[in-house]
């Protein structure tokens, strides 16, 4: 029987991955736990011009921002404007997009780094002179972390947010296939990458009544404190919606913690 890996990402960034997992035997199932929503584009967009650093969260947050920005942009991006972002992934969407000249470099954490986080980031801008003023383009939420630490280094910090995220509304069928596996005993391999992608696999779980088989799947996160919030999502019965103490089933999962880039989580799900 083939190992069942579940790839939870937003639509289009499972796909690569999912192929590569399929050529080394494994039954490779997309069901985004999110979806992403761009915001309407109200009021005055953020110039690159009028800061000194501008931080993008997310591939979506490089995309949608550039598209609306583009046709403002014929010079391409300014030299005096620093671009940066949390991992590897989101600065070859920004490099890809052929608006930075040769002399803008996107500021992030190296592809080897110990973490791709805000504080990964932070550590950067905070050993070099800190930028006067900031745009931190986002979700509705979002690394807030990063965006209090710039203001309480004297940064004037713009929050921007271009897209939101809701949970996804799960195939047809998907449900009845999560029960066919527990059905006959088959664990799955799941992948979650956010806080707010394991609330709402938890929900849809729990809606599917298939809390106890989830339980006793394995898990890929792409951070440490993805694995605390995974166990205590876990613990909660369904209709609750405050957290008990995470119990022992919940305490008992078997959890893999790698960096969010793909051949890391390739690699941690060959290993889990």
């Amino acid at each position: 029987m083939s190992p069942i890996a579940i790839l939870t990402r937003p639509a289009g960034r499972n796909e690569a991955l999912a192929q590569r997992l399929s050529a080394a035997g494994w039954h490779a199932l997309c069901l985004p736990a999110l979806a992403i929503e761009p915001l309407p584009a109200d009021g005055p967009l953020p110039m690159p011009h009028d800061y000194d650093l501008a931080v993008f969260v997310s591939g979506n947050a490089v995309r949608l921002y550039l598209d609306r920005l583009a046709p403002h942009l014929p010079q391409g991006w300014p030299a005096g404007c620093t671009p940066a972002t949390v991992g590897a992934a989101s600065a070859q969407v920004l490099e890809a997009s052929g608006l930075l000249g040769a002399g803008s470099a996107v500021l992030h954490p190296a592809a080897d780094a110990d973490a791709h986080d805000s504080e990964a980031l932070w550590n950067l801008l905070s050993s070099r002179p800190l930028p006067r003023r900031a745009l931190l383009v986002r979700g509705t939420q979002g690394r807030d972390w990063l965006a209090d630490r710039l203001a309480g280094a004297g940064v004037e910090v713009t929050r921007h947010a271009v897209y939101r995220r809701l949970p996804a509304v799960w195939p047809d069928g998907a449900a009845q296939a999560l029960r066919r596996m527990a059905a006959r005993g088959a664990a799955a391999t799941w992948l979650l990458t956010s806080g707010e992608g394991i609330a709402a696999t938890a929900d849809a779980v729990r809606a599917a009544d298939l809390q106890a088989w989830w339980r006793g799947c394995r898990f890929v996160v792409t951070h440490p404190r993805l694995a605390v919030a995974l166990r205590a999502a876990a613990a909660v019965p369904f209709g609750n919606a405050a957290a008990p103490a995470v119990d022992d089933a919940a305490t008992d999962m078997v959890v893999q913690i790698c960096m969010p880039a793909d051949e890391a989580i390739f690699e941690a799900f060959v290993a889990a």
